[in-house]
């Protein structure tokens, strides 16, 4: 199966999660064993060899892709949630919206300093969230290998914040 035939296992979804929007649902990637399977294998393979040492991924849909791909590395997984979902000592980072801030955390245990990091998430927009984990990661002194991405909007320019780092996009749209 090519790249051109993982973008159909994608749907779109207008005006979701309010008007003017077309959402890219990968529910129907994540449903299909040979998509899922492909776009996780593509990803692993770009990072395979790196001794990467611990995978963070951000709620929700990263999870999916960021655990499977820490297992495949020999990697640790460390997830980022919003404020307050986590339940021991965190370190937090704040960072604007289009209308106003959120809070990302992660364990104050979470990386050592030096160990290479992979950033995993299903899809790359603005770039708000990830650069924001990018400085979450930083207070730990990690050393941020890569970041993946299931899908990049490449017209929304989000790369241009994550420029200091290798971005690798599996699927463009």
């Amino acid at each position: 199966m090519k790249r051109k035939a993982l973008k159909d296992c994608i749907r779109d979804i207008p005006d979701f999660p309010k008007q003017g929007i077309l959402f890219k649902d990968i529910t129907t990637l994540l449903m299909d064993k040979r998509c899922f399977k492909q776009a996780l294998d593509e990803i692993i393979k770009k990072y395979k060899g790196k001794k990467i040492d611990k995978v963070v991924a951000v709620e929700a849909r990263g999870f999916i892709l960021g655990g499977a791909v820490a297992y495949k590395l020999g990697a640790g997984f460390v997830p980022v949630r919003k404020k307050g979902k986590l339940p021991w000592k965190t370190n937090s980072v704040t960072y604007e919206l289009e209308y106003g801030t959120d809070t990302l955390q992660m364990h104050h245990d979470a990386i050592n300093p030096g160990e290479k990091v992979l950033i995993v998430d299903d899809l790359l927009a603005t770039g708000g969230t990830v650069k924001a984990v990018t400085d979450l990661i930083k207070q730990f002194d990690g050393d941020i290998s890569g970041i993946a991405f299931l899908i990049e909007l490449e017209f929304l320019k989000g790369k241009e914040k994550l420029k200091d780092y290798p971005v690798f996009s599996l699927i463009k749209f």
